[in-house]
């Protein structure tokens, strides 16, 4: 009876950015316990590339192509999932970017364009697939946060500033939600290996610094954000709301 609660058979997940890195992780995991998965990006080949890998392992799989900050482009593509597709009953909202400068000459239209990518994204298609979940009484949605909603670091203060929002947007959610049958939680990763890192992965220093800082003593690999993933989008979590679970090699854990 345990394991059937992490069972995901008959489920669909939609990820968003997901072509890559920690979304395909998870579109990867999440189809491995039994989920037909819908991964989404805005290039195409990318998205489809990712779709046939997922595919060679006997995962079920479709690809929606649409842009996540566009209002209009994310109302559609919702609704061309659920009428083609089917219900979505789980979202991991994880497109996201990474705009490293200086606090005191970050120019005000990369500000924009990361509060577009990593917070209004998360409002824009978690909105969309809500009203669906409403009305069938129930749904599972995952938000991708970060160490960083509670750590900031140097030359990535909108970043920190992005993360925190998604957290209290994930709390927010699920005030409004939960009385619809939905679940609401985030996951906040800790340094992982992904196309967003690759510069500090690349940096000796920073390395070195990192398996210093993290009690487990080295970077994340991707698939060990997995089982997070499963759990808050299973039955296991049905009385789980508003919460993040970190997962970070402990570094939040220590000074």
């Amino acid at each position: 009876m345990s394991l059937k609660l992490f069972d995901l058979t008959g489920r669909r997940a939609l990820i968003t950015g997901s072509s890559q890195g920690i979304g395909y992780a998870l579109a990867e995991g999440l189809g491995r316990a039994g989920a037909s998965i819908v991964l989404n990006g805005r290039r195409r080949e990318a998205v489809e590339e990712a779709a046939a890998r997922l595919a060679s392992e006997g995962i079920a799989v479709d690809v929606a192509i649409f842009d996540v900050t566009d209002i209009n482009a994310v109302r559609d593509g919702v609704e061309r999932i659920e009428s083609e597709i089917g219900a979505i009953d789980i979202l991991v909202n994880n497109a996201g970017i990474q705009r490293r400068a200086p606090l005191e000459t970050y120019p005000a239209e990369t500000w924009s364009e990361i509060m577009r990518a990593n917070v209004d994204s998360v409002f824009f298609v978690g909105q969309a697939v809500a009203r669906h979940m409403i009305a069938r009484g129930r749904g599972k949605i995952v938000n991708i946060a970060s160490l960083q909603a509670q750590a900031a670091r140097y030359s990535i203060a909108p970043y920190t500033a992005t993360k925190g929002a998604v957290l209290n947007l994930t709390r927010g959610m699920c005030t409004d939600w939960a009385r619809h049958g939905l679940q609401v939680n985030a996951i906040g990763p800790g340094y992982f290996e992904t196309p967003l890192n690759q510069a500090l992965v690349d940096d000796p220093k920073f390395t070195e610094w990192l398996k210093t800082r993290t009690p487990t003593g080295r970077w994340g690999r991707v698939e060990e954000l997995q089982g997070a993933a499963i759990f808050l989008a299973s039955a296991a979590s049905d009385f789980v709301n508003g919460q993040i679970v970190y997962v970070d090699g402990g570094v939040l854990a220590t000074l």
